[in-house]
């Protein structure tokens, strides 16, 4: 657990420290409040390590409260795959886990004490009636000719939504507040709605449904929060929030505090429109590799230490910024370049023929998991007169910039040998079909002897004894910085996002890898083993340099 004094500091750890210290509060208490309407994703990871931290490092307490007010979006698997996002970053929710819905009856009553103060009426005004009586921005609205009704003809009212006596969409029960306010969020707005929708925690029970804005502060409030942390959309709810607290009995009055919500470039953060990548088949599904929710940068390979690390450098401000998604790539290739053990892919073999080498021996040699870090140990690399190296390895011709393997030249195969390229053979295309080479069997471990020196070191893999595998190589899943400005977002799909490579060209040492498990293939990137395949599938993870950096920068 952090330390209080090694935390990093933000406007709202400073209110906090305020609140402490004046004795306001003696311990705070924060929570994560998902809709289960959807995967998270990374715009979730950073309120998530948010409110989680702050708990940690004020040795405060934090909830998982899901807002279960909309049953016909919800679904019990979103609520189980947010459990599994929050335990998978690393942390813990304090008690069992809060549903709005377990405060059906005390919300209800809330709104029965609203409507017996005079502040809340049902009303009838259809959607569209409704749109015109609330004005514009620039003009007031009008009062509904359904405001005045008396007290107890709303009780009533309200008593024949509870039993279902109205249709859906027939009325609602609104707050009475001001329909002249500079606040839309303020001119009367809806608090209960009709809905005939089977609820995944309270089953049809209930027929009316809390709205979202009436709920949350409610839910708060009955929870102890001491400080409501949100996204700057909800800046002007906040007096929505208050004005509930405000009029209702209620001892608690958590402070609703607002900060940036996380805009990264070359994806989408709506739920909207994530639902629609799936809905219409752009994507695999919630998890695909190269969706930014938080099971997608899973199965991609992101550690739960590279988000955490990267919802830190980020930080939290109100200023919104769009944040480049190198800096996300930047974090989970610093966790893998110091903690990913080692490996060798051919991803578009060539077949490398070793005259020199005798036809059935197989020599066993020993290269180490991670070049510095020796408590990873080491793995064998059969090594065999048959291998294969990249095609890109080997160029007939090339100038001395070219570090790889040249026709009548030499290269060093990492953790073997020194190869010389002697000939080839190509198809009727002009396409090398397999390069026969020669080694010098002095050289392993150690330079020639006769003081030549070889520069350039390529990978490789034993053609007879690896093992084929496919990789999944992925790119931005949109070709534009914002897809959100577009006036159609699908249109800046990148048709490149996936490229499938089938029969790679793997050190048999990767027959054995876990789902998930993150791998450096040398030379090439960052790998993992996709968890859903049953086949040997490896999905890209990031390259091993920034390509992108040097296409923007040029």
């Amino acid at each position: 657990m952090a330390e209080i004094e090694n935390r990093p500091t933000n406007f709202i750890r400073t209110i906090i420290d305020a609140d402490l210290a004046s004795g306001k509060h003696q311990q705070t208490h924060t929570r994560f409040p998902p809709e289960p309407n959807g995967f998270l994703h990374i715009g979730h990871a950073k309120s998530i390590c948010l409110n989680f931290g702050i708990a940690q490092d004020y040795k405060g307490l934090c909830n998982l409260r899901f807002d279960d007010t909309n049953p016909e979006k919800e679904d019990i698997n979103y609520v189980k795959s947010i459990q599994e996002d929050v335990s998978w970053l690393g942390f813990k929710w304090d008690g069992d886990i809060c549903y709005s819905s377990n405060y059906f009856e005390q919300l209800h009553g809330y709104a029965v004490e609203l409507i017996e103060k005079g502040l809340a009426y049902v009303c009838f005004l259809s959607p569209d009636q409704a749109r015109e009586y609330r004005g514009t921005l620039t003009e007031p609205g009008k009062n509904s000719p359904y405001r005045d009704t008396p007290v107890e003809e709303n009780l009533a009212l309200f008593e024949k939504m509870r039993k279902g006596e109205f249709k859906e969409g027939e009325c609602v029960l609104r707050a009475k507040i001001d329909m002249a306010s500079s606040f839309m969020v303020l001119r009367d707005p809806i608090i209960y709605r009709i809905r005939f929708a089977h609820h995944h925690q309270t089953g049809d029970k209930w027929c009316i449904y809390p709205m979202y804005d009436f709920t949350h502060c409610i839910s708060d409030a009955l929870e102890g929060i001491t400080h409501s942390l949100c996204t700057l959309e909800f800046q002007d709810n906040r007096r929505l929030y208050d004005w509930v607290l405000d009029n209702i009995s209620i001892g608690c009055h958590p402070q609703q505090i607002e900060f940036s919500r996380l805009n990264l470039e070359y994806t989408v953060m709506s739920k909207r429109k994530l639902n629609d990548l799936v809905v219409n088949g752009h994507v695999e599904g919630w998890d695909d590799p190269r969706m930014p929710t938080i099971a997608g940068l899973r199965r991609r390979g992101y550690t739960p230490a590279s988000i955490r690390e990267f919802c830190k450098r980020i930080g939290i401000t109100k200023q919104d910024n769009m944040v480049e998604m190198g800096m996300l790539e930047a974090c989970i290739r610093d966790d893998l370049n110091e903690n990913a053990p080692r490996a060798m892919a051919v991803l578009d073999p060539i077949k490398v023929v070793i005259e020199n080498f005798e036809d059935a021996k197989v020599e066993q040699l020993v290269a180490p998991n991670h070049p510095s870090d020796e408590s990873m140990g080491t793995r064998e690399l059969p090594f065999t007169k048959e291998l294969y190296i990249e095609r890109e390895d080997f160029r007939v011709e090339a100038n001395k910039k070219f570090k790889r393997l040249v026709l009548g030249k030499e290269v060093r195969l990492r953790n073997a040998y020194v190869i010389k390229a002697e000939r080839f053979d190509e198809d009727a295309q002009g396409n090398i079909t397999t390069l026969y080479c020669s080694y010098d069997a002095d050289t392993l471990g150690k330079n020639p002897s006769d003081g030549r020196k070889v520069k350039g070191v390529i990978h490789w893999v034993s053609a007879t004894h690896c093992v084929e595998a496919q990789v999944r190589q992925y790119d931005r899943l949109f070709s534009v910085p914002n897809p959100a400005a577009a006036e159609d977002f699908t249109q800046t799909l990148n048709p490149e996002s996936l490229v499938i490579i089938n029969q790679a060209k793997l050190e048999p040492s990767l027959a054995q890898a876990v789902a998930e498990q993150g791998f450096q293939f040398e030379r090439m990137g960052y790998y993992c083993r996709d968890s859903k395949a049953t086949e040997l599938v490896f999905n890209q993870t990031v390259g091993l340099r920034d390509s992108w950096a040097k296409i923007e920068n040029a």
